[in-house]
């Protein structure tokens, strides 16, 4: 390895960091407004709906094309590839605490458009989750990419 090829790797690696770190920051909001979105109109729709859910496959597929219902399996798909994306740009130990923060703001969601009672119980673990979140929120995320190159 030349001192030509060292120098340009270390230039080229923090631009690289730091247009990955806006992407995967970027994407975990994507991630976490998917999740939320997704079941709050996937439990709107069944909510509203109330389909009769037997043993006929029928049930299940009307219930399905429902908007509200379609709209919140659709985000939830969605939310599963861009968190598979997630997860291979940054590491677990990031991406799972970070995509957290969904719980609580599932929890609101809960709380404030269906009227769910929530205990000071889960209110407590709640605050646990969004401590946590803050916390490796401050951390700096590594990336599977930015990883590979250093050790090469």
């Amino acid at each position: 390895m030349s001192a030509g090829s060292v120098a340009a790797e270390g230039e080229s690696s923090p631009a690289a960091s730091r247009s990955l770190s806006g992407r995967t920051w970027a994407l975990t909001v994507v991630v976490v407004l998917t999740q939320v979105f997704g079941n709050l109109f996937l439990t709107w729709g069944m909510k509203r709906e109330q389909p009769v859910l037997g043993l006929s496959p029928v049930a299940y597929v009307e219930t399905i094309l429902t908007p509200y219902v379609f709209l919140g399996i659709t985000l939830l798909i969605l939310w599963m590839l861009a968190r598979m994306a997630l997860l291979s740009w940054a590491d677990l130990s990031f991406v799972l605490p970070m995509t957290s923060i969904g719980y609580v703001l599932t929890a609101f969601v809960g709380k404030y458009f269906f009227g769910e009672h929530i205990s000071w119980a889960r209110w407590s673990g709640t605050l646990l989750i969004f401590a946590g979140t803050t916390l490796v929120g401050m951390t700096t995320p590594n990336t599977t990419g930015t990883r590979a190159k250093e050790t090469e």
